[in-house]
Parts: C-alpha cells; sequence; structure tokens
C-alpha cells in the first residue's frame, strides 16, 4: 500500500472519530503552544538584557571602589578620586573618560516632591553611553568648570514633578533645598535590571561633590577604549596605575574593581541561554504527557479495530502495510497538534506580550524545532501500538470479539 493511501485512511479513521481524535490532539497543542511560550519568554527576555547591556557602552570598562568580593576591610585607599580620574585620562588606548558620583536627594517643584538619586558626572557620560535629549541638552565642560547648578531629568523624575506635556526645560527645582535650573530631559531607557533607569537626575561632578557631598570620592569611572582589540591591555594599565597610586603591596587584594561590559554580555548570554533551555525542558514535559495519551488511545483503537486488521491481512495486507497504517494515524495526530499548537504559542506570546509588557521573541527555528519534537513523540509513542498492531496472527484477529 502507498503512502497516500495510508494518508487517507489514516484520516478517516480520525474523522470517524472527532472528538476523540480533537481530546488526544490537545496535549499535544498544549505541549507545544508551552514550548513556544516559555522559550520565547526566555528568549526575548535574553535579547531585552543583552540590548540593555550593549547601550551601556561599547568598549566599556567600568571601574568601582572595592575589592571582588566588596569592600577591603581595614583599607583607607578603597575609595576612587578625582585625582584618580585624571591619572586615568593620561593613559594611552583611551577614547573617553567620564566619572560618577551619587547622592539621594529630594526634588521639590511647586507643590509637587520626588524622592531620586542625584548623579554627578561629567559630559563625556552622553557619548559613553550613546544617550540623547529629547529636550534642550546636556551639561557642558565650563558648567563643570564653573561649578554651576544645572539639572538634567530623567523622564520618570519629569513625569512626577511636572504635569500634562509641560516642559521641564527652563524650571527651577530645587534638589535638597538647593535650586537648580533644567536644561535638558534625557530620552527614555527604560528599566535594567529591575532599575528604572529613568528615576534618575544628572548634575555637574564638580556641583554634586562641591555643594551636596562635600567629598571628592568617586562611586565609578568609566572608560570607553578606541576599539575592542584594547580592552585587555587597558585594563591592565588601569590595574597597574591604581595598585600604584593606592600604594598596594604586590602580594595585597585590589581595591578596585574593573568590569568589563564585553564579559558581562558573554556572561548575561551564556545564562539566559540556560534559562531557556531550562523553561523549553519545562514545557516539553507537558508535550511527554501528550504522547503518553497519544499511546493509550492508540492502544485501544488497535484492539477496537482487531477484527478489520484480521480482515486486511486476510485480504493481502503486509505485515508492513499494517505497521505503516498506524504510525501514519500517529504522526497524523501529532502533526495536526503541533500546527495548532504553534499557532496556539504564536498568539499567546503576543497576547502575553501586550498585556503584560514582556518582551517575547518566536524565531524561526523555535517553530520549527517545537513541530519536529512532536513528530519526534508521535513516532515514539505511536510505534509501540502500531508494532502491536502488525504482529497480530490473522486468524485470531478475525476470530475476536
Amino acid at each position: 500500500m502507498d503512502i497516500m493511501s495510508s494518508l487517507k485512511m489514516a484520516w478517516q479513521s480520525l474523522l470517524a472519530n472527532k472528538m476523540r481524535s480533537f481530546l488526544t490532539m490537545l496535549g499535544v497543542i498544549i505541549g507545544v503552544g508551552a514550548v513556544i511560550i516559555m522559550v520565547a519568554l526566555g528568549q526575548g527576555t535574553a535579547s531585552g538584557i543583552t540590548s540593555r547591556i550593549s547601550s551601556m557602552g561599547a568598549n566599556l570598562l567600568t571601574i568601582s571602589a572595592g575589592g571582588s568580593f566588596g569592600p577591603i576591610k581595614g583599607s583607607s585607599t578603597a575609595q576612587l578620586t578625582n585625582s584618580d580620574l585624571e591619572a586615568i585620562k593620561t593613559l594611552p588606548l583611551i577614547q573617553y573618560v567620564s566619572a560618577e558620583s551619587s547622592t539621594t536627594g529630594t526634588i521639590a517643584f511647586g507643590s509637587e516632591t520626588w524622592s531620586t538619586s542625584v548623579n554627578g558626572t561629567t559630559p563625556e557620560l552622553m557619548k559613553i553611553k550613546n544617550w540623547e535629549t529629547v529636550q534642550g541638552s546636556f551639561f557642558k565642560e565650563s558648567d563643570l568648570n564653573k561649578t554651576s547648578r544645572v539639572a538634567v531629568l530623567g523622564s520618570t523624575v519629569a513625569s512626577n514633578l511636572f504635569t500634562g506635556n509641560e516642559s521641564p526645560v527652563g524650571k527651577t527645582i530645587k534638589i535638597n533645598g538647593l535650586s537648580f535650573s533644567v536644561i535638558g530631559l534625557l530620552s527614555t531607557k527604560g528599566s535594567s535590571f529591575g532599575n528604572d533607569q529613568d528615576d534618575i537626575i544628572y548634575i555637574p561632578l564638580s556641583t554634586i561633590q562641591q555643594r551636596l557631598t562635600g567629598s571628592d570620592s568617586l562611586r565609578s569611572i568609566s572608560v570607553q577604549a578606541v576599539n575592542e582589540s584594547n580592552l585587555d591591555p587597558l585594563k591592565n594599565y588601569i590595574s597597574s596605575l591604581l595598585r600604584q597610586r593606592h600604594r598596594l603591596a604586590d602580594t595585597a587584594e585590589d581595591d578596585f574593581r574593573i568590569r568589563d561590559v564585553a564579559e558581562l554580555l558573554s556572561t548575561v548570554e551564556d545564562t539566559t541561554k540556560m534559562l531557556s533551555f531550562l523553561l523549553g525542558g519545562i514545557a516539553a514535559v507537558s508535550l511527554l504527557v501528550g504522547g503518553i495519551g497519544i499511546m493509550n488511545i492508540m492502544l485501544v483503537s488497535v484492539t477496537e479495530r482487531t477484527k478489520e486488521i484480521g480482515i486486511r491481512m486476510a485480504i493481502g495486507a503486509t505485515t508492513k502495510d499494517i505497521l505503516v497504517q498506524f504510525l501514519i494515524e500517529s504522526l497524523l495526530v501529532c502533526f495536526i497538534g503541533g500546527l495548532f499548537g504553534v499557532f496556539l504559542g504564536w498568539v499567546s506570546s503576543y497576547a502575553i506580550s501586550s498585556a503584560a509588557g514582556l518582551t517575547m521573541k518566536i524565531a524561526p527555528w523555535l517553530v520549527a524545532l517545537s513541530m519536529g519534537f512532536a513528530v519526534m513523540i508521535g513516532v515514539f509513542f505511536g510505534y509501540y501500538p502500531a508494532r502491536k498492531a502488525a504482529a497480530m496472527n490473522p486468524i485470531d484477529a478475525l476470530h475476536f470479539e
């Protein structure tokens, strides 16, 4: 018997028991849909995280105070200062250098108040981070030299201080009681690792150090290399320079940390890849359960059609013909169920993305993998019932009641 005849008979068999066929497919539909939703969530999360890390700046090294496992106990030099910043600026292989110092501030405009992080920095930060302002501009080197009381707001701060479409540029706000003129509004950056990147205010580094914190200590120093190949030698230059400046013994632990964005990106990609496989594996369990349901129904079908099998064998059907017929029925159930599962997963992913604001990413390979897995389930769980049908003795099958 040819494949087309077997397909036709399998289709007729499914139509003869529509409800049972649908319920059998349901396990595959839910399984494939769950795999697509879970892996799409994992892939979308990975894509969102890596894009946010990449937006931190290309070829970037971030230097912060403290050792690999936190602050150095008993160390009076476990901090970064303006003199460290100036020394780093003299190193080769550097394109831009910026520093940040932060404090918590209470921001007031009229009757509205908001508590947020106030960051002091330098104009080079905008170039390093590839940020832009949607209104006004960032402060300049002259503002840094004059210790100007100017501020650039994140969109979250602006929305909590100003109503409607009111522009914050040109307005005067108070930060911890000191008046600052708003000169710019940053473009929206969204959340990163659970933190709202728009809930922040930037003022000149000299201003925060002299007027708010009274200290020249720095939270971090950002260094952008000329190109990616310069990151490793530049990291060594910075490490040697800071160890020398902080008078660390050869056996002493670093009292600073240097983070490479490329390394961080690689680590996050590996972690999110494992997360995707884990989520996909959990969802695949439901597909296996669906496969067990298919085997159960196929065994019932073989028992119900024992006499039919005997008649077919009596008129010349071979063992191979019977095996192929029941195997194709199992494959057809899984293939159709897989198609509906792909559709369910695609619709559900976009619905979840729209309703919950989660990033979902459905790649073509994910659809192909889900369908391939569904077909494998059909072969694996359909083979035993098909083999049982093919191994029947024609005489016993004809006498079956």
